[in-house]
């Protein structure tokens, strides 16, 4: 298939395109920067220049491009500035998503593949109960943690109910790999600035490299109109990973500190706070994929490794717990 993928030189979307390509896709990335059109060129994809969020311009940009499908892989979780990652990623999930089905018609394409994430079951403690994908996502809350469920709500509903596209939603656990975020969390494990709650709850992670295979088996083999979990066998409390992490590194265990003490912060708190044990069933079954890494055991040696020679010189980030992490919390 041809695929036009945005964010292709994101996070997911680097050994996503690499991947399509290796199946024997054809790809055409979408990026905001020259710089990276060019990286895209070079591995081996066509590239297009463009700002997803201004429909004008997207439009403009895919004339002349055709397509069988298009995922949308963009979020703005690059940055250390939290509340410009959020509002940055909700809008990229909100008017991003409408914009690339407006540019999925224009180039013809009939599936449109996006990026969800599991947190859209609720931040909350959602106990012993094993969660799959009959399960409802949550209902919107107020404030940031409540904007940020609606737009992941936002995207699935658009892109299943789109007129001519089959739309399949990928609901991603949480990423780790050679990318910036397990960057920082290295280079914050390094210096022991990253605190962890001592009521911490579960957490599903799914290595960069898998959660990329499982997108293309989508593509190839997801059902219109359904979502699946993809995460890996094992959900691990936020401390037992970061104490793997930092023992891999070669690095002391993080601080254990209060509940509470990352309440001024306020996505970080709701994020570690939250404790879900979330199912891959139907992925490996409907998808015929299962994760390389099954557990984070063998995943963090491999993205300590792929991390190892690409450590941060500092992370600057405006804080509020002094000498630990300092992350701007937002309102």
């Amino acid at each position: 298939m041809r695929v036009l993928i945005a964010g292709a030189s994101g996070a997911i979307g680097t050994p996503l395109t690499r991947q399509l390509i290796a199946a024997g896709h054809q790809v055409v990335g979408i990026s905001r920067s020259q710089s990276n059109a060019e990286r895209l060129r070079g591995a081996g994809a066509e590239a297009v220049v463009a700002d997803v969020l201004d429909r004008e311009n997207l439009l403009a940009a895919v004339r002349g491009v055709r397509a069988d499908a298009v995922m949308h892989q963009l979020t703005a979780l690059g940055t250390t500035n939290m509340r410009a990652a959020l509002q940055g990623t909700n809008s990229l999930r909100t008017t991003g998503t409408a914009n690339l089905l407006a540019a999925a018609r224009a180039v013809g394409a009939h599936r449109f593949l996006t990026q969800s994430i599991v947190l859209g079951y609720g931040y909350h403690d959602h106990g012993p109960h094993v969660i799959t994908e009959d399960d409802p996502f949550a209902e919107p809350v107020s404030g940031k943690v409540g904007e940020a469920v609606a737009a992941i709500g936002s995207t699935e509903e658009q892109v299943f109910s789109a007129d001519e596209l089959e739309g399949v939603a990928l609901r991603y656990g949480f990423f780790y790999g050679q990318d910036s975020m397990t960057r920082m969390i290295v280079d914050l494990l390094r210096k022991r600035r990253l605190p962890v709650p001592s009521s911490g709850g579960f957490a599903n992670f799914i290595y960069l490299d898998d959660a990329a295979a499982a997108t293309v088996a989508a593509l190839e083999k997801g059902r219109a109109g359904q979502a699946y979990n993809i995460v890996d066998d094992e959900p691990v409390r936020w401390g037992d990973y970061l104490d793997t992490f930092a023992a891999e590194l070669g690095a002391r265990r993080p601080w254990r500190v209060p509940s509470w003490m990352l309440r001024p912060i306020p996505y970080v708190h709701a994020m570690m706070t939250t404790s879900m044990r979330v199912s891959n069933a139907k992925a490996k079954r409907e998808l015929g994929w299962a994760p390389a890494a099954p557990t984070y055991r063998e995943g963090i040696p491999l993205a300590a490794r792929a991390n190892s020679l690409k450590w941060l010189d500092s992370v600057s980030i405006p804080g509020i717990i002094p000498g630990i992490l300092t992350l701007d919390g937002g309102p």
